[in-house]
């Protein structure tokens, strides 16, 4: 029901949109154990509200949406949990991958392949590849991912260039750096969104975020609703971007 109410919630933005939205989905364990739940479950709800939202997303004519998955700190939960997480990570995108194939979203993984399963990572390839020449929505899936960790493998991948003479150091701007990051290609998001309350960036996208304006909210992600997604598009609008300079600009013109 709320899918088919998706269409409706957007049709009515009116202004620029950001064509890149990042999103921290935090709060499931919490949102379960409020109501007596394993945090398992608050995990399972979380899936339903990212099928919403990414589709909230494409019907939007959002270009890019990122999703921080899993980070490389998660690792040290449960050792249950994160088998859960992984277990349900590789059945839902075979469940929806046809689905979101014939709606035109094409798939992208950021993060470290080392340290990741296995079953993980074909499931990401197999995805990546099966919606390669989509033109619709791209969904960046964060996984295994550190921002710290990613702008220090830059800087090695770097380093070793200048090493091989393949580069120079006078020759590193900010689009070689980059490029070599995990999200080479994909523009900087326009608007990041972290829900639960908290507010910090928990080493998401460090270099990524730099000019991107933050929306919060205290709604655990179960909670957070197309509604909700579409009030944060709506916030972005609102607001002026200066990106350093005096005029300012209306949400995502650049």
């Amino acid at each position: 029901m709320a899918q088919e109410r998706t269409a409706g919630l957007t049709k009515n933005l009116s202004g620029d949109l950001p064509r890149h939205i990042a999103i921290i989905m935090d709060g499931n364990g919490r949102w379960a154990k409020e109501r007596g739940w394993p945090r398992t479950q608050g995990h399972l709800e979380g899936v339903k509200r990212v099928d919403e939202v990414v589709k909230a997303a494409s019907d939007m004519g959002i270009k890019a949406l990122t999703l921080y998955t899993f980070s490389t700190e998660n690792w040290t939960r449960p050792e249950a949990e994160v088998s859960m997480l992984m277990q349900t990570l590789v059945s839902v995108i075979a469940q929806k991958l046809k689905k979101l194939h014939a709606n035109g979203v094409r798939f992208r993984f950021s993060g470290r392949r080392e340290g990741a399963p296995s079953a993980v990572l074909e499931t990401f390839d197999r995805a990546v590849e099966y919606t390669r020449d989509n033109t619709g929505l791209l969904l960046n899936i964060a996984f295994n991912y550190g921002g710290r960790l990613e702008i220090l493998d830059a800087v090695r991948a770097l380093a070793r260039e200048c090493m091989s003479n393949v580069t120079t150091p006078e020759a590193i701007d900010e689009k070689v750096f980059s490029d070599h990051l995990y999200t080479k290609g994909i523009p900087d998001p326009d608007l990041l969104i972290r829900t639960s309350g908290e507010k910090r960036l928990s080493n998401f996208l460090l270099w990524q975020l730099s000019y991107a304006e933050f929306y919060f909210t205290d709604k655990y992600w179960p909670d957070f609703t197309p509604d909700e997604f579409v009030k944060a598009v709506r916030d972005y609008q609102s607001r002026g971007r200066r990106f350093g300079g005096v005029e300012a600009l209306k949400g995502g013109a650049s």
